[in-house]
């Protein structure tokens, strides 16, 4: 077919490529409507010195708009494409947009592998985990669910309503650190020039990249931002639940019923379900903070400038070099491998910024976990109680048992003699002038008292009876 036609394709398939191929550009190029972005600052002149952006410039839309925003997106639900879902993007300046992407666009974007989206997915949502790749961190932590690079954040569902607060948290907290460490990041150089480029496309410098600096990285900060509200919200279903047991408790130790029973049961389920969301996170922080090698690859605005920095020598040696083209591949391929080695060796030995981050959220998650521990026992404590008490009253009744069976052994005596002499057997007895019959009645029954005292007697004296 391929003679025939000349090497080129027909013209069937050929329209079939072309509108295949349109067809994915419009759907990849399809985007819901982004929140209003704040206005960029006027371009200073090459003699103004150096200096933050405005805050004006940092303002964005807040969670009411985030709203609105979902109540115009329901409209256009019809026409979401297949596998995509929104995401929020939040640069280090804090402003944002609502995105409509799908797997390979994020794939694309971020530079992460297929296998954690399906970790971000609703199947692994019950699941804590902090995943370091190249270019990005992958965190999902109870409500939070998101992909932080080096330059912003994806957020996936932003428009929940356990995850607004943690948006405006974001939107809050970023701006005003970029400004703290703006000095470091987004400086002039010795002549006083300023860099080029918007705020949100500049990189840190290696200074504060490599720790110089007493500010968190971009990527960091969101991570910090994001074990707090994580830690908060724990924090206060704790504190709903202490608030909640202690009267349900306290309703059980004086009137043991179903119905209080059931509460405490309930009381239990919810319990169990947040010991078990708390210990997830906490292993999750536990496992980086035991293996330094994790820790090092979190730092992705770090690896980035020293990947630009080795870009920038790779260039210049390429431009200055006489060596053949072969033999400069080769030199730059060892030269690499010689400073990743490096790199490796340093970022082993340099996670202090991290892990005093990640120590002091760990600490308070363990407070936390042990707030539900003390509940918990505060619960086994009341049922130990309750059991005591069930116990005590389940003695009493076999007290009450065992006297009302010795009473009923000795009327069971006298019922036995005055069966015995009810029945029709002659006898000498039945004809005497009734004088003896009192006497004999009295005495068979006094003597089946005096058996019911003596065996009454035995019982406490073996402490069968008695408190």
């Amino acid at each position: 077919m391929g003679r025939r036609s000349g090497g080129r394709k027909l013209p069937f398939f050929a329209s079939a490529a072309s509108t295949s191929s349109s067809t994915k550009r419009t759907r990849s190029a399809r985007r819901l409507p982004s929140l209003p972005k704040p206005r960029s600052p006027a371009p200073p002149s090459p003699t103004s010195t150096p200096s933050a952006p405005p805050a004006a410039a940092q303002t964005t839309t807040s969670p009411p708009d985030l709203a609105a925003a979902a109540a115009g997106l329901s409209g256009k639900a019809v026409k979401k494409k297949s596998g995509a879902r929104l995401w929020m993007r939040l640069d280090r300046w804090g402003s944002s947009e609502i995105l409509e992407l799908d797997k390979a666009s994020i794939i694309h974007r971020a530079g992460v592998p297929p296998r954690d989206l399906r970790i971000l997915g609703p199947i692994f949502s019950h699941s804590s985990s902090i995943l370091a790749r190249e270019k990005a961190m992958v965190i999902n932590l109870e409500f939070i669910r998101a992909i932080v690079t080096a330059e912003e954040v994806l957020l996936l569902d932003p428009l929940a309503h356990e995850v607004l607060p943690f948006v405006d948290q974001l939107r809050q907290q970023l701006p005003l650190r970029s400004l703290v460490g703006g000095s470091g990041e987004h400086g002039g150089d010795r002549h006083g020039e300023k860099q080029g480029g918007s705020p949100g496309n500049q990189v840190p410098c290696l200074n504060e990249a490599t720790g110089a600096e007493h500010e968190l990285p971009f990527e960091f900060q969101v991570l910090e931002v994001g074990l707090e509200a994580v830690c908060s919200t724990l924090d206060l279903s704790v504190a709903e639940l202490e608030r909640h047991a202690v009267p349900v408790l306290d309703e059980l130790t004086k009137n043991v019923s179903t119905r209080n029973l059931e509460r405490v049961r309930s009381l239990k389920s919810d319990l169990t379900r947040l010991l078990a969301r708390v210990q997830k996170v906490r292993d999750e922080i536990e496992h980086l903070l035991d293996d330094n090698e994790d820790m090092a690859h979190l730092y992705l605005t770090r690896k980035q400038a020293q990947n630009q920095q080795v870009e920038a020598i790779m260039t210049s040696a390429a431009s200055n070099s006489i060596v053949p083209g072969t033999s400069l591949h080769r030199l730059n391929s060892s030269f690499r491998r010689s400073v990743s080695i490096a790199t490796s060796m340093y970022l082993d030995n340099d996670v202090e910024d991290l892990e005093m981050l990640l120590e002091a959220y760990f600490m308070q998650l363990d407070g936390i976990r042990n707030r539900i521990l003390s509940v918990r026992e505060y619960i086994d404590d009341t049922e130990d109680y309750v059991n005591i008490q069930l116990d005590n009253q389940r003695n009493e009744l076999i007290q009450l048992q065992l006297t009302l069976t010795i009473a009923s052994f000795g009327i069971a005596i006298n019922t036995f003699i005055a069966g015995a002499f009810a029945m029709n057997i002659p006898c000498y007895l039945y004809e005497t002038d009734g004088s003896f019959f009192w006497p004999f009645v009295g005495g068979t029954s006094s003597g089946c008292f005096v058996i019911s005292i003596i065996l009454l007697g035995y019982a406490w004296w073996k402490k069968l009876l008695g408190p």
